[in-house]
């Protein structure tokens, strides 16, 4: 297998301005893909992500910065990425965590994180996925967590959404 065996892909990496999600991207580069940035930060950290995604060996990178909060915002996200090169790899990375009892999380928070960690996966996936079919070929990786598997005591909608975003992994392997 050649080292740039995803020459002529594009990959969409969640999460992607830092950490496991900016080296993921990285990755992505240096097989060869076009990169799909998206996350937040400051314009220099940006810069820097797009510049080391690049430095990777991408042939071309952009950054795409949905607030993955916002259901529209990831459907409009999605609309761009194709125009600009449509998705044949989509890694959801992107995830946030708050802890605090149950009792005592924030609907605000619950309803955040949800919405970052399971429902943009699931709108990332559904827009992606008919065009991947159609050109007969197509990967998703959604990326969970320990947490996903096990509960932990303050962790109630980080656990949820990652118990979910397996189920919803295995659901989307099935069909």
């Amino acid at each position: 297998m050649s080292d740039r065996f995803l020459a002529g892909r594009t990959a969409l990496v969640t999460g992607s301005t830092s950490g496991i999600g900016l080296g993921i991207a990285q990755s992505m580069a240096s097989a060869g893909a076009r990169v799909a940035v998206n996350g937040l930060g400051s314009a220099e950290q940006i810069a820097q992500a797009l510049a080391s995604v690049q430095a990777a060996g991408a042939p071309d990178v952009r950054h795409f910065g949905a607030d993955l909060s916002d259901a529209a915002a990831v459907e409009t996200m999605m609309a761009q990425i194709a125009d600009w090169s449509p998705s044949d790899i989509v890694v959801n990375c992107a995830g946030v965590q708050h802890a605090a009892p149950l009792a005592d999380m924030p609907a605000a928070t619950w309803d955040k994180l949800i919405a970052i960690n399971l429902s943009a996966a699931f709108h990332t996936m559904r827009l992606a996925m008919p065009g991947m079919a159609a050109r007969g070929y197509g990967r998703v990786v959604n990326i969970a967590s320990v947490h996903g598997l096990v509960a932990s005591v303050n962790k109630a909608p980080y656990v949820a959404s990652k118990f979910g975003l397996i189920g919803l992994s295995k659901v989307a392997g099935l069909e």
